[in-house]
């Protein structure tokens, strides 16, 4: 049977909570536990918090108790709620390391490594348990390398959102739950793939070690795990609503926040001005009428140094303004073929890289530049 769990009534933010594996499919599985249970103990501890003290969040679970729900339908179900957010909840192993330790959360992209391919294809294995799989996944096979590379032509409209939420996920997990941050990854996850909002999948530690497994079936991993998820989770609809301009309530402001959107960037004094009015300031010098593209490589609060170390020797880059934060990329160019390129170099310096575009001094939907792009070169 499959089911989605529908705890409250109509909010203005909804979160699906994708507690990963259950029923006939364990999941990874250790000496003294299954991977499903400790996911499910943590998602629902995780969504009852939320519940809890967030009365403006509909919350959706894809299960709530031990059963099979296909990895299709999981994101189905995100999508039929119009989910804001979507977060998968899973426990990672590894075969021949009894020592490794410390929480990861993944975001869709291409594996980089063999390491971050292995994890895909763990997680991906859930489809074999679906008699149909070959049929509705097109013929996707989760352990073979060939299949993955439907994974490099994704550009992924939500992953600016995606990998600002895994961060703050593993800056909670290391400063809340004293974890080992494993850091932000990408990789070629079903669930995501299918998932139409920003999206994120959490590995809580290691069943395979057996250290770490004792931690994750105690009520202290879980009450630290669920927390820690829950504190990303409220920074991340902070931003959200500042993006979003809740709260106005009011017509006017709306009218306002559209009016500003049409005003050059020049006429605001400073990158603080520009903020609280709603406008975005561009640094892109041509504004072409077709798309420029050029690949984002790190966020900041602060307006960072000519020259940062931060920016790792790379030196044509660049900045936007956008929401009180600075915005840096480098490579810009008309030629998406290019930035395409630059990106999976880039990649291997700043994780998490991705390409954005701007059209007339203004962001873009990426994949609608994409799309003009393709048009313009037939």
């Amino acid at each position: 049977m499959f089911f989605a769990v529908d705890v409250s009534s109509a909010r203005d933010f909804v979160l699906v909570i994708d507690p990963g594996h259950g029923g006939h499919d364990p999941g990874a599985v250790g000496a003294i536990s299954k991977e499903k249970d400790i996911n499910l103990r943590v998602a629902l501890a995780f969504g009852q918090l939320v519940e809890k003290n967030c009365p403006d969040v509909k919350v959706v679970y894809t299960r709530n108790r031990d059963v099979f729900i296909p990895l299709a339908r999981r994101a189905e179900i995100a999508n039929n709620a119009k989910a804001d957010l979507f977060i998968s909840v899973h426990t990672n192993a590894v075969d021949g390391n009894k020592t490794v330790k410390g929480a990861s959360t993944w975001t869709l992209g291409l594996a980089r490594t063999g390491a971050n391919l292995e994890v895909a294809k763990r997680e991906n294995s859930v489809i074999l348990y679906e008699d149909d799989y070959k049929q509705k996944y097109a013929g996707f096979n989760p352990y073979s390398s060939e299949s993955y590379i439907i994974f490099e032509l994704i550009q992924d409209q939500y992953m600016e959102q995606s990998v600002s939420l895994a961060s703050i996920i593993q800056k909670q997990f290391k400063s809340y739950a004293g974890r080992i941050d494993r850091g932000v990854h990408q990789a070629g996850f079903l669930v995501l793939k299918a998932s139409a909002m920003p999206s994120v999948l959490v590995e809580l530690g290691f069943i395979s070690t057996p250290a770490e497994e004792k931690y994750l079936n105690t009520k202290q991993g879980t009450q630290e795990l669920s927390t820690s998820i829950y504190k990303a989770f409220l920074e991340y609809k902070k931003e959200w609503e500042l993006k979003n301009n809740q709260g106005s309530g009011n017509a006017s402001d709306k009218v306002s926040k559209d009016k500003s959107k049409k005003l050059p960037a020049e006429n605001a004094d400073t990158d603080e001005a520009k903020s609280k009015s709603g406008k975005t300031e561009v640094k892109v010098s041509e504004k072409s009428e077709s798309p420029v593209f050029m690949v984002q490589i790190l966020t900041s609060s602060k307006k960072l140094p000519s020259g940062s170390s931060q920016f790792k020797g790379q030196k044509d880059v660049e900045y936007y303004f956008e929401k009180g934060l600075y915005k840096y990329y480098c490579c810009k160019s008309a030629d998406y073929n290019y930035v395409y390129k630059k990106r999976r170099e880039l990649a291997t310096k700043f994780k998490g890289a991705f390409i954005i575009a701007f059209k007339n001094g203004k962001r873009v939907d990426v994949n609608d530049a994409i799309d003009e792009y393709k048009k313009t070169k037939r």
